[in-house]
């Protein structure tokens, strides 16, 4: 035995319930959030039946609800965006699934490939871009679920782009998950 330490352990720590804490049913910190996140990136049984492609807007569906908490799934063909936007008293997770989707926020762009994430408070201003070439699909978690995207047109200008090589302006902005 190390006595090296003050704290001793004697027997079984399972036995001493009240030191253990309790499993949660539903996500509510901002890692489980964005382990809920990439757990339902990783089985695409999942999510890929549901993904479908819209030439003329992004298409969207709630894959998950819970207590505080929904999940959306989007689709973004070449040259779709979201507009600079906020989500309201939501927080949220932005995963990509596949393809590439560019953040452009006040403070500079940044790509996201598959698997990259974004986690994001209330009131956070951005617009994401589907600058590359192929389809993207993104999954979108917020917390408490979405009720508004308060569009920021005076951002248009603001938000960095992607680079030189970028298509041209995004989109018009819509009012859906982003």
């Amino acid at each position: 035995m190390n006595m090296d330490s003050d704290l001793q352990i004697a027997g079984d720590l399972m036995e001493v319930p009240h030191l253990l804490q309790p499993e949660r049913e539903h996500p509510s910190t901002v890692a489980e959030f964005a382990g809920l996140a990439r757990e339902i990136a990783a089985d695409s049984a999942r999510w890929a039946p549901y993904v479908e492609y819209d030439a003329t807007t992004r298409w969207y569906h709630r894959l998950r609800t819970g207590p505080g908490y929904e999940v959306w799934l989007l689709s973004w063909v070449p040259g779709q965006g979201s507009g600079p936007h906020d989500h309201g008293r939501s927080s949220g997770v932005l995963t990509v699934l596949r393809g590439e989707l560019t953040e452009r926020t006040d403070r500079g762009a940044r790509t996201l490939a598959p698997g990259g994430q974004r986690v994001f408070a209330p009131g956070y201003v951005h617009e994401v871009v589907n600058d590359s070439l192929e389809p993207a699909v993104s999954l979108h978690v917020y917390s408490p679920g979405l009720t508004e995207m308060p569009m920021h047109e005076a951002y248009q200008g603001r938000c960095a782009p992607a680079g030189p090589s970028a298509p041209g302006a995004p989109a018009a902005p819509e009012a859906v998950p982003a």
